[in-house]
């Protein structure tokens, strides 16, 4: 369910907007929808894990708020994050 650490250095290395950046929204957002991808695919498997469900439904959330913070700093970072990860809006 979760990601491994290989997995999320590679994420953070992709998405850093600068060098030595681990915490950017742009980052936090990419490992979010890392996760996010892979709790829906386990959910897939355990339909009644309600547990996974609500921490989904939490990350959803919170991968939101960090892209409405995004979009009100700057609308030009935010379409190009939002079409770099494939999401809708």
């Amino acid at each position: 369910m979760s990601i491994t650490e290989e997995r999320k250095q590679a994420v953070i290395k992709e998405y850093a907007t600068k060098e030595g950046d681990t915490g950017s929204p742009e980052i936090q957002v990419a490992i979010l929808s890392e996760r996010i991808v892979n709790l829906t695919e386990h959910l897939k498997v355990h339909q009644k894990d309600f547990a996974s469900r609500r921490g989904l439904l939490m990350m959803v959330g919170q991968r939101r708020r960090l892209l409405d913070y995004v979009r009100s700093r700057n609308e030009a970072r935010y379409q190009q994050l939002i079409a770099r990860l494939g999401l809708r809006r």
